[in-house]
């Protein structure tokens, strides 16, 4: 497994892979129509965007094995002034999962976020019915600080918590947390 900046030629797997993880993961939270309908569409548009137009505050991370994106994680520096940056996206091919993929992209960003910005914290979002990611999350030490009420894309409201690490280096090895 190899894991490295995103570029440009990793925009179409990063739209297949995220619009997948969404379909499995969201429905309930999101929209039926928004989930069938053309967010392939509306996914290339953000992953064209993200990584054509590289700014020095976001960090896109890929999982790669044998020459397929399977696994990817976004972050936003500076996002939140109390929480600090935040992963904006985190996706793991659906076989893939519990393979350690996802800790070490959380891992791959907490090390980007040091580097960066060595006095950040880092915090996500979480739908509240995804327990498979909450329990992922405590897992690495997140800790569930706030719960509120997002607008998913395609419309509708969707509760989540706030999972944190006020100290990224707490993902760089292995550890517990509770919400």
């Amino acid at each position: 497994m190899e894991y490295r900046e995103a570029t440009a030629g990793d925009i179409e797997a990063v739209t297949q892979l995220h619009v997948d993880s969404w379909r499995r993961n969201y429905r309930g939270a999101f929209s039926d129509a928004f989930l069938d309908g053309d967010v392939v569409t509306e996914r290339r548009a953000v992953w064209t965007e993200r990584l054509t137009q590289p700014e020095p505050s976001r960090y896109t991370v890929v999982a790669e094995r044998e020459g397929a994106v399977v696994g990817f994680a976004h972050t936003v520096l500076d996002d939140d002034p109390t929480w600090g940056a935040l992963v904006d996206n985190l996706h793991v091919t659906q076989g893939l999962k519990r393979q350690g993929i996802g800790a070490r992209l959380m891992a791959e960003s907490a090390q980007a976020v040091i580097e960066r910005r060595p006095h950040s914290g880092l915090y996500l979002w979480v739908l509240r019915q995804n327990t498979a990611a909450q329990a992922f999350y405590e897992a690495r030490g997140g800790r569930c600080v706030e719960e509120a009420i997002t607008q998913p894309p395609g419309g509708g409201t969707a509760p989540t918590f706030r999972y944190a690490w006020p100290d990224p280096a707490t993902l760089l090895v292995r550890s517990s947390g509770q919400c």
